[in-house]
């Protein structure tokens, strides 16, 4: 049973919900996850128990599940502890898809653990896990360059510029984590983190 569910992956694309936010920044790690959901032609249900939408299904003979907690993003934690204590899921069988304003739009990072970044949403989770040690996928959003108060630019649409771009850069997210469900974390970084920008 142990190996069974270590061997399960449980991706984590985080945002806000409603369609207000649905094309914000801030809303990128959605975008990644519904984007591979829709490749892999997995249907979406909101489960009330975790405050999520939940998926899931099998890539190359690995199970995945997806969630998009639905509790906004300051308290993305709460649903993704929820989810991973009912089903004796561990932190390290988690992979978290979000914004990240340190990198250039366009460029993706991998990392096995770290801290948040000043990201809520990250704070949120390694809070409510009590933990840093988990995988996550970081999509560049690039800084603030009008000087827009944080909160503010996480929250404002793309760009002319970058939404032209936008629909690659989500499906090369997508790409990365149908990636981790085949390789090895370490494998997945050395292919993604030494790629240059779109």
């Amino acid at each position: 049973m142990e190996s069974e569910l270590q061997h399960k992956l449980i991706f984590v694309g985080l945002g806000n919900p409603g369609k207000r936010y649905a094309y914000t920044r801030h809303n990128l790690g959605f975008l990644v996850v519904e984007a591979l959901a829709q490749s892999l032609g997995w249907s979406w249900l909101e489960d009330k128990k975790y405050k999520a939408k939940v998926t899931k299904g099998v890539v190359n003979h690995r199970t995945v599940e997806m969630l998009m907690p639905l509790t906004y993003m300051n308290v993305s934690g709460w649903s993704l502890k929820q989810y991973l204590d009912y089903y004796k899921l561990s932190p390290q069988q988690v992979v978290v898809v979000y914004d990240d304003t340190s990198l250039p739009f366009g460029q993706l990072r991998v990392r096995s653990q770290g801290s948040a970044g000043g990201h809520n949403g990250m704070k949120s989770i390694i809070a409510s896990l009590g933990t840093d040690e988990f995988t996550r996928l970081r999509m560049g959003i690039g800084s603030n360059a009008e000087g827009q108060p944080l909160a503010d630019y996480v929250l404002s649409g793309f760009t002319i510029e970058e939404t032209v771009a936008l629909d690659e850069f989500v499906k090369r997210g997508a790409a990365v984590l149908k990636s981790l469900a085949v390789d090895t974390v370490a494998q997945v970084m050395n292919q993604v983190n030494t790629k240059l920008t779109l």
